[in-house]
């Protein structure tokens, strides 16, 4: 049974209202901007509210984005902003920060918009595709022996495989499901099915990680609207409701970081499932942060689906929706992807996920969904539990 929807640092009920993705895949003649202002609009147009009521707006992305940018941009005078940056769990922690100021009274309605040509600068050699994120402070000592993003991942799905005895085929397990639920999705980049044995034979990007292993590179970008419980019955859809969130940074360095098998969920997680009074038992989907087929895994267990190690097994054997969307394997990655975790956990929640909607059993839609954010190299977790 759902709960009552709560945020408990506040006073108010908290809901998302609108959600809606920027056009995605590749796109060469557009800019960040664009695909700020497109998201945008489209969700106020899903959440049949007028631009008037905006007074928050959360940005922020790969260069400069900054909310004051982002806003001047849409035309929008916020009294209320957040530029929190935080890798792939940015937006999770946006929308807490979100929810908790709404909840107190410090805004009423909070934008949370991004756009990205990720891809397209790669191409045209605005920025480099090697992400090493510097050479400055404690990266410095790491980045002269190869520690790029990919490789931290590597080293840490090779030491759940150590511990536990994780398998390659578990692994590749998770990017086939990706692929079959972005089949589903029209707006999902790939959708050709592919195996195991495709998955594994595929060129070595990062041991143990072939390419389907890791994520795509896209442009697109999403928004989500957030709005006090007054603001609900003027709204197309059935409000979601923001019922709990966490968050937790954990390190930077590679050597401060305690276990490569725990990542931050293990705190955030925990976090979000205790301020919403439910538990992972109770989820009807999950969105997880999916960079590389290892984030899905150790996500999964630090959530609370299943127990230390049990990863590899769990991605196999249940039945437990995830990325239903296709994830950042399949479906659209144009960095910091946290905010479609959150558009396509409402979608599914209102019943609007196409050939690709979750039902519960006797047909009945979803009540509730998870979205975990992460950031960096498990540097840091956002988890917000929605419900209907």
């Amino acid at each position: 049974m759902t709960p009552a929807p709560i945020v408990t640092s506040g006073r108010r009920r908290v809901a998302v209202v609108g959600v809606a993705l920027a056009d995605c895949g590749r796109l060469d003649e557009v800019t960040p901007y664009a695909l700020h202002a497109q998201a945008a609009r489209r969700a106020l147009a899903d959440s049949g509210l007028d631009r008037s009521v905006i007074d928050g707006v959360a940005s922020a992305g790969l260069g400069t984005l900054a909310p004051a940018e982002v806003a001047e941009y849409l035309g929008l005078r916020p009294t209320w902003v957040d530029s929190t940056s935080v890798g792939g769990s940015t937006w999770e922690v946006m929308a807490a920060h979100a929810a908790d100021a709404i909840a107190a009274g410090h805004a009423e309605v909070v934008l949370l918009v991004y756009g990205s040509t990720a891809r397209a600068d790669v191409r045209a050699g605005r920025r480099t595709g090697n992400l090493s994120f510097g050479a400055r402070g404690p990266a410095q000592f790491e980045v002269p022996y190869g520690h790029s993003l990919i490789a931290k991942y590597a080293m840490a799905a090779r030491r759940h495989m150590h511990e536990y005895g994780t398998t390659l085929e578990q692994l590749a397990t998770v990017a086939v499901r990706a692929r079959a639920a972005a089949a589903l999705n029209p707006e999902a980049m790939f959708q050709e099915p592919v195996t195991v044995d495709d998955v594994l034979s595929g060129p070595m990007i990062a041991d143990p990680f072939t390419k389907l292993q890791c994520c795509l590179r896209s442009d697109g970008g999403a928004a989500v609207l957030l709005a006090a419980e007054p603001y609900v019955r003027d709204c197309r859809a059935a409000p979601v409701w923001v019922l709990g969130t966490g968050e937790h940074v954990s390190h930077t360095t590679m050597s401060e970081w305690p276990d490569f098998t725990v990542s931050p969920a293990a705190v955030s997680g925990p976090l979000a499932f205790s301020r919403a009074g439910v538990g992972p038992r109770e989820m009807d989907l999950a969105l997880v942060y999916d960079a590389f087929t290892y984030m899905t895994l150790v996500t999964l267990e630090d959530l609370g689906f299943c127990g230390k190690g049990e990863g590899g097994a769990f991605v196999v054997e249940a039945e437990l929706p995830v990325n239903t969307d296709g994830g950042g394997l399949s479906g659209q990655h144009p960095g910091m992807r946290g905010l479609f975790l959150l558009v396509e956990a409402v979608r599914q929640l209102r019943g609007e996920a196409g050939t690709r909607q979750v039902h519960r059993r006797g047909g009945r839609l979803p009540e509730l969904a998870v979205a975990s954010g992460t950031g960096g190299w498990f540097c840091s977790s956002g988890t917000v539990v929605l419900g209907r």
